[in-house]
């Protein structure tokens, strides 16, 4: 790889490593808590530019480094007012749940909105600056990972819970899912109606409410957003391209359910405790989820990468 893109990867990852050094307590894995998306959107970038035979001009890095210096300051002034003016301005825009007698009601999906919509600007900025009109098909998934991220946060502040119909029309279905697996393997006593879920196990009764976002419908529109950038840089046909898709939407499915489930074993199981089901609700969704997609992008890679190299050693012969 040329040293001028090594640089190209190091600029574009200063902002979000400066971010983390500075604000690492707000990495948290929750999708709706914290930056700990920049870190798997860094992720991405940095396996798709490795490798690539693209030696990026001098004179473009240097030109980058203005719009890196115009991101850091975005995150510093957060300390100095910035952050506080952002959730001020909420009730004008009519964010649910932003009132002045509620001033913490949108700091979650509100708050970290504008960070991620900040730093997928920065990104596609710089990739547009280094790579041209080439960078969609040379860096195109951690982009769409982290506007995907964005809109999804958008979508959860100005549609919280189950204000958007379309998106919790899915839950039913996946709690009733989950309540016949918790019934047939005896983990407890598992009832429930439309996104409820009444649980009676080892530490008393608990009830779970279900929303779109935390049935991992979300991850599932992330899912979609990045695998399609994805394939649609992929030298591939059409039907193995469905197919990757396909098998993806699948195992994100999967994945989803494995949370919901997770969540019922901690509250039949470990504990009925507000604040320790909420510490591990937290995390549980994004640590199945981004590892499973940038595992399961991997593999498709590999599989791809190797099917080529065989054809290409057969015409050889």
């Amino acid at each position: 790889m040329h040293k001028n893109t090594i640089f190209a990867i190091l600029l574009i990852a200063s902002p979000i490593i400066f971010v983390f050094i500075a604000y690492s307590d707000t990495f948290s894995m929750s999708w709706n808590q914290g930056r700990g998306g920049f870190l798997f959107g860094l992720a991405f970038i940095v396996a798709e530019i490795v490798g690539i035979r693209f030696a990026v001009p001098k004179n473009r890095l240097i030109f980058a480094i203005p719009l890196v210096i115009v991101t850091m300051s975005y995150f510093i002034a957060l300390d100095f007012g910035l952050h506080d003016y952002i959730l001020d301005a909420a009730p004008a825009f009519n964010v649910v749940g932003c009132d002045v007698k509620n001033p913490q009601g949108c700091i979650y999906s509100w708050g970290w909105l504008w960070d991620f919509v900040i730093i997928t600007i920065f990104v596609v900025s710089a990739a547009v600056l280094f790579f041209g009109k080439k960078w969609i098909r040379i860096v195109i998934a951690g982009p769409v990972f982290l506007g995907g991220s964005a809109i999804i946060l958008s979508l959860d502040t100005f549609f919280p819970f189950d204000t958007l119909g379309p998106l919790q029309y899915f839950v039913p279905h996946l709690v009733q899912t989950n309540i016949w697996i918790i019934n047939a393997l005896e983990l407890g006593i598992a009832t429930g109606r439309d996104n409820l879920m009444f649980l009676s196990g080892d530490h008393g009764n608990f009830v779970l409410q279900v929303f779109w976002p935390s049935a991992g419908v979300h991850s599932i529109i992330i899912y979609s957003l990045v695998m399609m950038a994805f394939l649609l840089k992929m030298n591939i046909p059409r039907n193995r391209k469905a197919m990757y898709f396909g098998l993806g939407i699948i195992g994100t499915v999967t994945v989803n359910l494995i949370r919901i489930f997770s969540l019922s074993v901690f509250a039949l199981k470990v504990s009925t405790d507000p604040v320790e089901f909420e510490e591990y609700h937290s995390i549980a969704g994004e640590i199945m989820f981004l590892p499973w997609l940038f595992i399961f992008l991997l593999v498709v890679t590999a599989i791809e990468t190797k099917r080529m190299k065989e054809k290409e050693a057969s015409i050889q012969k």
